[in-house]
């Protein structure tokens, strides 16, 4: 089906569509949703390694990653890019200052 992508990983399949303003399906998941979702379990999954590695007790760790795209600012004329990132991260079971300190070790990796 034209703007539909049949992904694989390892035994692992899923689709992703292309956005409907080019045409396609976009009922799956499109290419900058899957990229979020991969910044924001990228963060989970390091962020529950760091503290490990450190030591430190935590909770549920989630992520909330927000993509912003301001068509009229591209810092490229040829593809379209992210002009912003935001992750909002929420770590149950520690303190603010082991929180915001497993924060900072994730953005230096």
């Amino acid at each position: 089906m034209f703007g539909r992508v049949l992904c694989s990983a390892r035994d692992h399949h899923f689709i992703v569509d292309g956005p409907v303003q080019n045409g396609c399906p976009g009922e799956e998941l499109t290419p900058p949703e899957v990229f979020l979702a991969a910044v924001a379990s990228c963060g989970v999954e390091l962020v529950t390694v760091i503290a490990r590695e450190q030591g430190a007790r935590v909770g549920p760790v989630s992520i909330t990653v927000t993509g912003a795209v301001d068509r009229g600012k591209q810092s490229r004329t040829d593809v379209t890019v992210f002009n912003s990132l935001r992750l909002d991260f929420q770590i149950a079971g520690t303190d603010g200052a082991t929180a915001a300190q497993l924060v900072e070790s994730f953005k230096r990796r």
